[in-house]
């Protein structure tokens, strides 16, 4: 009962982190390929060092055969956190957090496709009404598609969240691969398909303040290494339906903070569309 309470608890942390990542993303003033390739460097960094800590080696035996769904599902997480740090930039955290928790439905959409399950009723009337709460959100019933910017956040948010999809669908082809090196790895790839993006396509900036630095080391150690850490260190002890139930607590955290914080707007509208997403999402997991 103490091991179980303990993976609880390291979930919900892991939960309450993943839902301030979009805070710190706006107080970081750099493009967002540097952003995620930094991300992905030291969260890497960190889970060996870990490794380290606990003596636990790379099994590249069981590594080898699952390399070519690691290596890509890797990059697609790397694609993922670009577009995810894009949507922070041109919308509200709120609302790109949403757009981003798409992913379970994206996954329930391709599933026929790439797992062969068949999609109930019940998961087609759950997808029906994320839909319609991702029209709610994305403010074009308030505003029209006059504002370019929000709907290029819209936009860059539904992206991440059909590269997140992709990753979930790719990593359910893994098998036998521990999860500390399974993240080491993957993150190691996003951080490889991010640099020649950033080099080529972003602006580097001069060096940057100690502040930033810093908003940056956090963003690497905590909100990737520990909170991956601890994310993957709970699913051992926790059954699955309860990982998925926790997961909810980001979005919801993510939503909070940016109204109470950044002071960023909220429509009845939009606060309507994202209790139709979340709702479903949840409606969609309980058996």
């Amino acid at each position: 009962m103490k091991r179980v309470n303990g993976a609880r608890l390291s979930l919900l942390s892991a939960m309450l982190i993943f839902g301030t990542i979009g805070i710190f993303r706006k107080y970081i003033p750099l493009p967002s390929g540097l952003v995620a390739f930094s991300r992905g460097l030291i969260g890497m960094l960190f889970i060996l060092l870990i490794m380290a800590i606990r003596k636990e080696k790379m099994d590249w035996k069981a590594i080898k055969p699952n390399f070519l769904f690691l290596s890509v599902s890797g990059m697609m997480i790397g694609i993922n956190w670009i577009l995810l740090f894009e949507s922070y930039r041109f919308t509200t955290v709120a609302t790109a957090t949403l757009c981003y928790y798409m992913a379970p439905l994206f996954v329930m959409l391709a599933a026929p496709f790439v797992l062969k399950e068949r999609i109930t009723l019940k998961k087609g009337i759950c997808m029906l009404v994320a839909l319609v709460g991702m029209v709610l959100v994305s403010g074009v019933l308030d505003t029209g598609f006059s504002g370019i910017g929000e709907l290029k956040g819209v936009l860059f948010g539904l992206g991440a969240a059909a590269f997140y999809a992709s990753v979930i669908l790719l990593n359910k082809k893994i098998h036998n691969v521990s999860a500390f090196s399974k993240t080491a790895i993957q993150l190691g790839f996003a951080a490889l398909i991010i640099l020649p993006y950033t080099l080529i396509v972003e602006n580097l900036p001069q060096a940057p303040t100690p502040a930033t630095v810093i908003l940056l080391l956090v963003v690497g150690v905590v909100h990737t290494g520990i909170s991956y850490a601890l994310y993957f260190g709970s699913m051992k002890s926790l059954p699955a339906q309860t990982i998925v139930l926790f997961s909810y607590l980001d979005p919801i955290v993510a939503i909070l903070l940016s109204v109470l914080l950044l002071q960023e707007p909220m429509t009845l509208l939009s606060g309507i569309g994202a209790v139709l997403i979340l709702g479903s999402t949840v409606w969609s997991e309980l058996s």
